[in-house]
C-alpha cells in the first residue's frame, strides 16, 4: 500500500485571547485523518467546530500548538522559506466567497496568471495560453480573461477561483466552504464540476463544509467534527446509513428527503442548546452537554475512538461501556484521536 498524500496526527490549534479572562482557545483538539492521492475527504460540522482552523493549520495560514502534518512524506510544520513555498504550490485553496476571493481591481488573466508568474515564471502569450486553458478546464470561455469580477456571477467567479487553484497542477486543494454562497443550481453545477476535475486530473480534496448533504455524492470518507475534536470518521456509505455519534445522527436528520411522505414521517434529532464555548470546553466529552443520550460517565471521562462499522471509528461511552479500549492504533487505521 501506499503511503497517503496528507497525514494529520494530533492537531492541534489554540488562540490565546488578549484583554480576556477566558484564556486559550482550543480551536483544535487533537485531530487526526489521513488523506490519499485522489481521494475526497470531508471534514462536516457546525460553524465554529474546528473545521477552517483545521485546514489552515495544515497550509500553516495558522500556527499550530501541537502534533504534526506531513504532506507526501514531508514535515510540514518543520518547513519555513523556499521549503514551505515549494510545498504550497502543491496545495492550494478554494475559499468560501467568491466575491471576497477574487481582487475587484485585477482582470482574469492576471487573477489566474498570478500563481503562474511567481512561481514558474510565464509571462505574456504563454502565460495567458495556459489561462486559456484553465478556464476552459472550468467550463468558461478564454475571452473572459480580459473582464472584471464584478461581471460574473457568483458561481462564475467560484469557477475561476477554481481554476486559480488548479493553475500550478496542486495534489491537493482545500475547499473551503466553497459552495456555501451559491444557490441551489449553481452549488450542484460547482459539485458536479469538482468530481470531474478530481477524476480527470487526480486531485485530491479536503472539502470544508457544514451541510452533510453537500459531500454525499463527492466524498469518499468523511470526518465529523464538534467543538475542535472529530467525533466521528468512516467511508460516506457507511456514514450515512449506519452513523454512530449522536452528533453525527443530529446532522443527518436535518438533511432532508426529498420524498415529503417520508420527509414528514421522519423523526428530527433536535439538539438543545448552543456549543459551548471553546475557551471554557466541557469536561469528559465535548458533546455531553447537549447530547440526548449523555451518561455519568459521559460528563467525566473523554471517550477514546473505537472501531464501528466497516472502516468508521467513533469517540462515543455509548461503543465503550464507559472502558477504555485498548490496543488501537488509531492513525495507522485513520481513526481520530485527542
Amino acid at each position: 500500500m501506499t503511503a497517503p498524500l496528507l497525514e494529520v496526527d494530533g492537531l492541534r490549534v489554540e488562540f490565546r485571547q488578549r484583554r480576556s479572562s477566558r484564556g486559550v482557545v482550543r480551536a483544535v483538539a487533537g485531530v487526526s485523518f489521513t488523506i490519499d492521492r485522489g481521494e475526497t475527504f470531508a471534514l462536516v460540522g457546525e460553524s465554529g467546530s474546528g473545521k477552517s482552523t483545521t485546514a489552515r493549520a495544515v497550509l500553516r495560514l495558522v500556527d499550530s500548538a501541537g502534533g504534526s502534518v506531513r504532506f507526501d512524506g514531508t514535515d510540514v510544520l518543520g518547513l519555513d522559506g523556499s521549503g514551505l513555498r515549494q510545498i504550497r504550490r502543491r496545495m492550494q485553496m478554494v475559499f468560501q466567497d467568491p466575491y471576497s476571493s477574487l481582487d475587484p481591481s485585477s482582470i482574469v488573466a492576471d487573477s489566474i496568471g498570478e500563481p503562474l508568474e511567481v512561481h514558474d515564471g510565464l509571462r505574456g502569450r504563454v502565460r495567458d495560453e495556459r489561462v486559456a486553458e484553465l478556464l476552459e478546464l472550468v467550463g468558461l470561455p478564454p475571452d473572459v480573461m480580459s473582464r472584471y469580477p464584478h461581471e460574473f456571477s457568483g458561481g462564475q467567479r467560484q469557477r475561476i477561483a477554481i481554476a486559480r487553484a488548479l493553475a500550478l497542477q496542486p495534489d491537493l486543494v482545500i475547499c473551503d466552504e466553497a459552495v456555501s454562497a451559491l444557490d441551489v443550481s449553481t452549488k450542484n453545477q460547482v459539485l458536479e464540476l469538482l468530481g470531474r476535475l478530481s477524476e480527470r486530473l487526480g486531485v485530491a480534496y479536503l472539502f470544508i463544509t457544514h451541510d452533510l448533504a453537500v459531500v454525499r455524492h463527492l466524498a469518499d470518507r468523511v470526518g465529523v467534527m464538534y467543538l475542535g475534536t472529530l467525533v466521528e470518521q468512516g467511508p460516506i456509505a457507511e456514514i450515512f446509513s449506519r452513523p454512530a455519534h449522536p452528533y453525527t445522527r443530529a446532522l443527518l436528520s436535518a438533511v432532508p428527503i426529498p420524498d415529503p411522505d417520508r420527509q414528514r414521517r421522519r423523526p428530527r434529532l433536535v439538539l438543545r442548546g448552543d456549543m459551548p464555548d471553546p475557551a471554557r470546553p466541557p469536561s469528559g466529552c465535548r458533546f455531553h452537554t447537549r447530547c440526548p443520550e449523555v451518561m455519568d460517565v459521559c460528563r467525566t471521562q473523554e471517550p477514546l475512538a473505537v472501531p464501528h462499522g466497516d472502516g468508521a471509528w467513533v469517540q462515543c461511552h455509548l461503543y465503550s461501556s464507559g472502558e477504555q479500549p485498548g490496543g488501537v492504533d488509531p492513525i495507522s487505521q485513520g481513526a481520530p484521536t485527542s
